[in-house]
């Protein structure tokens, strides 16, 4: 008997996509697959276009409450011994779940199968191309070795691991815990780091996932607080910098990403025209990485009012 892969997907006021990306999981060629579906208090069409699919899944209401409190809401729904979290607007190729539990099937170790993923852009009216005219440009279905394994000192690099094309073992949430339902970003990135304290990873080349890139995407929102930097600036104090393999960063290569996050950081704000945290993010930046003298030239001309475009 084939296990159960249950496959949450946490929704909030996406009409326009929400039946292709549900399609795809419906279409999977894997048969043991139970859908959740947790509508975050949409407003718009989206639960009507669910509730359409009747039987074929379980739709879940609540409040708007944020994606991290729907993604636990349906962690704790799911009975599957395998858990895929799946974004509202993305699309899965129909061998991703039997090629994923295929691998944990022989890696009993494996704590999450993940895999690249293809951007999946739109024309110039909009929209977007049909999921059927995209090749696998890796035909190969071979382990990404570099990104496998103990990739904790990775991740303080860059959150290498898109969600959409995650499989998880039931029982790492139990182990590490669920999403932080006090992050509004990161959220993910932060889950990643914590399993990899404590399991190894596998990734696949061959991408499972069209990643869909739209202006309403929450990655492009321009926020307050700089996530990204604090979480990875607390994991390194909390775990360092190394892997439980002993595989490590070293400190000069931390530094510089995390410069790099300081600056990118500023430069959106710089951008919005918040001068007060794009130069204080940018001075950030230089304390960190003084080598690079392009963030300390960034403060006077941010001072004196200048802004990039887009």
């Amino acid at each position: 008997m084939q296990p159960l892969v249950s496959v949450i997907i946490p929704t909030f006021n996406c009409e326009s996509y929400i039946a292709e990306t549900i399609n795809s999981v419906l279409n999977q060629d894997y048969p043991s697959i139970e859908l959740i579906i947790i509508d975050d208090g949409s407003t718009d069409k989206t639960r009507h276009i669910i509730s359409d699919y009747k039987d074929k899944l379980k739709l879940i209401t609540q409040n708007n409450s944020g994606v991290c409190v729907a993604r636990n809401r349906g962690i704790k729904e799911a009975a599957g011994q395998f858990i895929c979290l799946m974004d509202h607007d993305d699309y899965w190729f129909p061998d991703k779940i039997s090629r994923q539990v295929a691998e944990f099937m022989a890696h009993p170790e494996i704590g999450i199968v993940y895999s690249s993923f293809t951007l999946w852009k739109s024309n110039s009216d909009g929209t977007f191309a049909s999921p059927d005219t995209f090749g696998n440009q890796l035909v190969n279905d071979e382990i990404d070795n570099y990104y496998s394994g103990w990739i904790y000192h990775l991740l303080l690099l860059d959150s290498w691991v898109l969600t959409s094309t995650a499989m998880i073992r039931a029982e790492v949430f139990d182990e590490c815990g669920d999403f932080d339902e006090n992050l509004p970003y990161s959220e993910d990135w932060d889950l990643w780091l914590r399993v990899a304290r404590k399991y190894p990873f596998l990734k696949l080349h061959r991408s499972t996932t069209l990643y869909r890139q739209h202006p309403g995407q929450g990655n492009r929102k321009i926020r307050p607080i700089d996530y990204r930097t604090t979480l990875l600036i607390n994991a390194k104090k909390k775990w360092g910098l190394c892997s439980p393999n002993g595989n490590c960063l070293t400190n000069w290569q931390f530094r510089k990403q995390l410069a790099k996050y300081h600056f990118e950081f500023g430069l959106h704000h710089l951008i919005a025209n918040d001068h007060k945290i794009a130069i204080r993010s940018f001075l950030k930046a230089w304390f960190t990485f003084p080598v690079n003298l392009k963030y300390l030239a960034y403060i006077p001309i941010s001072s004196l009012g200048w802004r990039p475009s887009y």
